[in-house]
């Protein structure tokens, strides 16, 4: 998944020679955290909320934004992936990220635009059953795939973790189907199932 297709794409902009105070009430015209600060469509610096905090006192208002702005911020590629976006944010503990192509601002992700792509590739929002199955010891993945499938489970999306014994855990989400003939079907297999969410 491209950041081009969830990166907001009508950024809000401000310039190194407006006010703290015109940074601050272009924030909350458009309800937004983050402020890139551009010359034409070239980045040179990024206010957020929690940067300009500190300039709200009436005697800094007037001060230049360029004098305030965060020099050099975590940028990213339009090209690069969620999953990268997401490392980024999370390595540096910070709440978005302009994205870049070919060195022009084209938009901005932030951690709702983060959650809302993760959203939508767990299906969590879509009408959808759950079956947790640890896999036979001596079966793979494959084979509980193959399985849920001849049984007409459509599979969504996988996560996986590690059980309390050690064993790998899959959480399989499908389209809203039954769901005890796949739970019958696997444990005749060998597997073990962990639970079952209509």
């Amino acid at each position: 998944m491209r950041i081009k297709h969830w990166m907001i794409k009508d950024v809000v902009t401000v310039s190194p020679e407006a006010t703290v105070e015109d940074a601050i009430q272009l924030m909350k015209k458009h309800s937004i955290r983050h402020l890139p600060v551009t010359e034409g469509d070239r980045l040179v610096g990024l206010v957020t909320e929690s940067s300009i905090r500190q300039y709200a006192l009436p005697s800094l208002l007037d001060l230049p934004v360029r004098e305030v702005m965060i020099i050099n911020p975590i940028t990213i590629d339009a090209e690069a992936t969620i999953d990268e976006a997401a490392r980024l944010i999370y390595r540096y503990k910070i709440g978005g990220l302009p994205v870049l192509q070919d060195g022009r601002l084209v938009g901005i992700l932030t951690i709702t635009d983060l959650l809302e792509a993760f959203i939508e590739l767990m299906g969590i929002l879509r009408s959808s059953s759950r079956i947790d199955v640890i896999p036979a010891e001596d079966k793979s993945f494959d084979q509980i795939v193959d399985i849920i499938r001849s049984q007409g489970g459509r599979i969504i999306s996988v996560g996986m973790d590690v059980h309390h014994t050690g064993r790998r855990v899959y959480y399989v989400r499908l389209e809203k189907c039954p769901l005890e003939p796949i739970a019958t079907a696997l444990e005749m297999a060998g597997h073990e199932i962990i639970s079952l969410v209509e």
